[in-house]
């Protein structure tokens, strides 16, 4: 079952660079901006986490939690979070279970080869726990802006 628009997130946990499991439930009472992206340290995964970590106060400030989500290990989920100075949690679904409950877990092209991985989404979940928008097949460039945008509505 894939969540839709409208509709109440189940909740969830996974494990987080913060070294803390972290579930969705835990921020009931406040927006959640989740992120999927594919790999740790790839260019255009590098861009959008940079995008987010700079808008990161001004979606705290209204009152709303990032979280970044891809099923890489937590060891380089902690050498990313680093290298990057990213203030936000990423979480690691290396069982993909959250990626497929959101529908991001779906056969890639790349080259000629097919592969299974996340594709590029972003969802914002409301203080309710429903989910309220979503961005598919996301490009880095403005993308981190378009959603904050949705935020501060």
């Amino acid at each position: 079952m894939t969540v839709k628009l409208g509709q109440e997130v189940p909740d969830f946990t996974l494990p987080s660079s913060t070294g803390e499991a972290i579930s969705l439930s835990q921020y009931r009472g406040r927006k959640v901006l989740l992120y999927f992206y594919p790999k740790n340290m790839t260019p255009a995964c590098t861009q959008e986490a940079c995008d987010f970590r700079d808008i990161h106060d001004t979606i705290t400030v209204h009152g709303a939690v990032l979280l970044g989500v891809s099923t890489d290990s937590l060891a380089s989920h902690g050498k990313f979070a680093a290298k990057h100075e990213l203030p936000f949690p990423l979480l690691s679904d290396e069982e993909h279970v959250v990626s497929e409950l959101f529908g991001v877990w779906q056969l890639k092209k790349l080259y000629g080869k097919e592969f299974m991985g996340i594709v590029r989404s972003t969802f914002l979940i409301d203080e309710d726990g429903i989910l309220s928008a979503e961005w598919r097949k996301v490009r880095v460039k403005g993308h981190a802006g378009a959603a904050l945008e949705q935020i501060v509505k």
